[in-house]
């Protein structure tokens, strides 16, 4: 699987600049993974109702991405605001096959609702659960940032056989926080998704926002987006890692015999002990 991470900060004319990147990546790479929300600022800084606007063109950005998608002969990983009908919406991902037929999608399950992250405001909880979507490069599991701190979400796309887990992102530090709180933010971040690889024995992109981009509403100056898109092999050794705040392609080629061979030697699967494990579902062990 030859993949391309592309890794670009929000600009008025950003579906045509992303377009070209998809064009350039795909002289190198048969899929192609774009960053969360990657056609619009991202909105959810603040709690405001005019921003549903962002999706009333839904269907003509369907459109547009098949094309690109087409036009390239790649897979193409998007994510996109979701407008399922009349205050109804959701944060999605809709994967391209080379022809720009949808090869499925994915709804984001997981939705903070944190300072600065106010997505619980703009977006359903997805329905269609922890499915891969199978294209003609492999079976992907695309999940979408805030899920990317969540073991359960990774294990389950896993199990389903999944071949890689794939998270458009927008993630950053809010200027109000110290320097150190940031630091170690950003390592948390790369930590719990090389947990994942580890122990899931499964390669994992990310592709992440870059840039600054201002509060409308001044409760916050604004989020400066921490970027570093990564990719990981099977043993949850990074391939390919961004800069924190430069415009760039990453790409990377993996293999499904790494993850056979890292399933032999450590074989997490094995030895899960399912039948102790129905707790999980429960929100507490009281």
């Amino acid at each position: 699987m030859k993949l391309a991470v592309i890794q670009v900060s929000y600009s008025k004319d950003v579906n045509k600049h992303i377009a070209k990147k998809v064009k350039k990546a795909s002289k190198k790479a048969d899929l192609v993974i774009l960053q969360e929300l990657h056609q619009s600022p991202y909105f959810c800084i603040t709690e405001d109702v005019k921003n549903f606007d962002f999706a009333q063109n839904f269907e003509n950005d369907l459109k547009f991405w098949s094309e690109v998608a087409k036009e390239n002969s790649v897979v193409l990983v998007t994510s996109l605001f979701e407008k399922r009908a009349e205050g109804l919406y959701h944060n999605t991902a809709f994967v391209f096959e080379k022809d720009g037929t949808v090869a499925g999608k994915y709804r984001k399950m997981h939705i903070p609702d944190d300072p600065a992250y106010y997505e619980k405001f703009y977006f359903t909880e997805g329905d269609l659960g922890f499915t891969p979507i199978d294209t003609s490069v492999g079976r992907l599991g695309v999940l979408i940032c805030w899920d990317q701190w969540y073991p359960e979400a990774a294990r389950l796309m896993a199990m389903a056989g999944a071949e890689i887990l794939i998270y458009p992102t927008a993630i950053g530090f809010l200027d109000e926080e110290p320097i150190e709180e940031q630091r170690s933010q950003l390592q948390r971040w790369l930590t719990i998704q090389k947990s994942h690889a580890i122990a899931n024995g499964i390669p994992v992109a990310t592709a992440n926002r870059i840039g600054f981009e201002p509060d409308p509403s001044n409760n916050f100056k604004g989020i400066t987006f921490w970027g570093n898109s990564f990719i990981l092999n099977a043993k949850g050794e990074t391939v390919a890692q961004a800069s924190e705040d430069g415009e760039e392609i990453l790409y990377a080629e993996v293999t499904k015999d790494e993850t056979r061979e890292m399933r032999d030697i450590w074989p997490f699967f094995r030895d899960r002990r399912i039948e102790d494990y129905a707790d999980l579902t429960k929100r507490w062990r009281d």
